[in-house]
């Protein structure tokens, strides 16, 4: 019998009322801005609460174990997938009533899109041939690994893996110093002359809402001639990869950097053995959909956490409850939708796609919807996710990250270089 056979309810009460502790300290702490030369250090929640939860996981030390013994994490491990879920339901229904701008945005705002993919052309092959990474690489360069992406990779290969591991290691060092990346990328390229500062104000946009703010304000400061113009472009252009991001990771990003992870690694007998390992993972995870009564119980769990959460940031309880069960329910008709289809599409796809519906101008009670949800802070119901992952970490984990640590901050800056210099390059040609 394993670890998690032999939890009690008590244990799923101390696992939910610890995620709610650590997500309400860390939304009263807040954004913890920090000034540093062109750009910002910029601190969020989310990444307090993952800190903190890896600092209590009982794989790290045993000085916590009895706060949090070894049986939380195991429990932990499957509430990950299930709890980034009503994110993604208030991420697609940002997209729904913003869909006549993204229309209008034009050929060369959705094009350059395609730029993204720059992520794994540069560093996929560095981390293989030069770092001699494994599989980690595929969650660290096929994105610039932010919440959705996240998302992605917890759905198809779970969080404890390599792929896992690998994805938010680059999470985490894009929150700490991803702004201040982008910041003094966007200020060299434009003061260099190379690129049209709308090219590179449309490259701003990479679906993180601290990132666009710095690397556009950046521009402004270096061309402060085009400032409406640019940050014009710059809001288009990530309000389009909200719009479109998930898709492009989860159906050409992602394939492509299996591809060609496959094509450098195919000499080496290291990629058939960990090959294995990742199937047999992904075959042996009981999915979500496949057990919708559990599955339905700990969502409800996991959006009382997040409606907790809340409630710091947005200053209300009850006014954002409807919100919170309007997300329980589009999040449950995404993982029922996933369970009756005749062919297989992620969960979070269709999550993000029956959100996108319900939330179109002309969907019946869409308004009322809209403004219902509006009282669900963006990323306060992602704080709660983070705490999950953080807790869930296995000793496997942590013997890896510590192998792989300081190759994934080589890494991170590859990704925002590839991702920020692909989507400029695609931008320049199409204008």
């Amino acid at each position: 019998m394993n670890a998690a056979n032999r939890v009690s309810p008590l244990d799923f009460l101390r696992l939910h009322g610890l995620v709610v502790i650590l997500s309400l300290l860390a939304e009263w702490i807040g954004i913890i801005k920090i000034p540093a030369g062109v750009g910002t250090l910029l601190l969020l929640p989310l990444f307090y609460t993952f800190s903190l939860a890896i600092v209590l996981n009982p794989h790290l030390t045993t000085r916590f174990h009895t706060l949090v013994p070894p049986r939380l994490s195991a429990v932990a491990a499957p509430i990950t997938l299930i709890a980034i879920m009503p994110f993604i339901a208030r991420f697609g229904s940002t997209i729904g009533p913003a869909t006549d701008q993204i229309i209008s945005a034009g050929p060369a705002l959705i094009l350059q899109e395609l730029g993204n993919l720059g992520t794994m052309l540069i560093a996929l092959p560095f981390a293989v041939l030069v770092l001699k990474m494994g599989r980690e690489a595929i969650g660290a360069t096929y994105s610039i690994a932010r919440e959705p992406n996240i998302a992605i990779i917890s759905d198809r290969y779970g969080l404890k893996g390599p792929e896992g591991i690998g994805v938010m290691g680059v999470y985490v060092v894009g929150t700490m110093f991803g702004t201040l990346w982008f910041a003094l990328m966007a200020g060299f390229l434009a003061s260099m002359d190379l690129f049209d500062p709308r090219a590179l104000a449309m490259a701003c946009g990479v679906g993180s809402a601290s990132m666009v703010a710095a690397c556009s304000g950046a521009l402004t400061e270096a061309v402060p001639a085009l400032r409406e113009e640019l940050l014009a472009f710059s809001g288009a252009s990530n309000l389009l990869t909200y719009a479109t991001g998930l898709y492009v990771s989860l159906f050409i990003a992602l394939p492509v950097a299996e591809w060609l992870y496959r094509r450098l690694k195919r000499h080496t007998s290291q990629d058939s053995t960990e090959q294995d390992s990742g199937a047999e993972q992904e075959n042996d995870a009981v999915r979500p959909e496949q057990q919708l009564g559990r599955t339905a119980l700990t969502l409800a769990a996991v959006c009382v956490v997040g409606w907790l959460s809340n409630t710091v940031s947005s200053g209300q309880l009850w006014g954002a409850l409807p919100g919170m069960v309007m997300l329980y329910l589009m999040t449950l008709a995404g993982l029922a939708v996933t369970r009756v289809m005749p062919f297989y599409l992620p969960a979070v796809a269709w999550v993000s796609l029956i959100s996108i519906l319900v939330t179109l101008p002309f969907f019946p009670g869409s308004a009322w919807l809209v403004e219902q949800l509006s009282a669900v802070n963006f990323l306060a119901i992602v704080t709660p996710a983070l705490g999950y992952a953080g807790l869930a970490l296995s000793r496997h984990e942590f013997v890896m990250f510590r192998r792989t640590g300081w190759k994934l901050v080589i890494i991170s800056l590859l990704v925002f270089t590839g991702t920020y210099l692909g989507s400029a390059l695609v931008a320049q040609v199409l204008l």
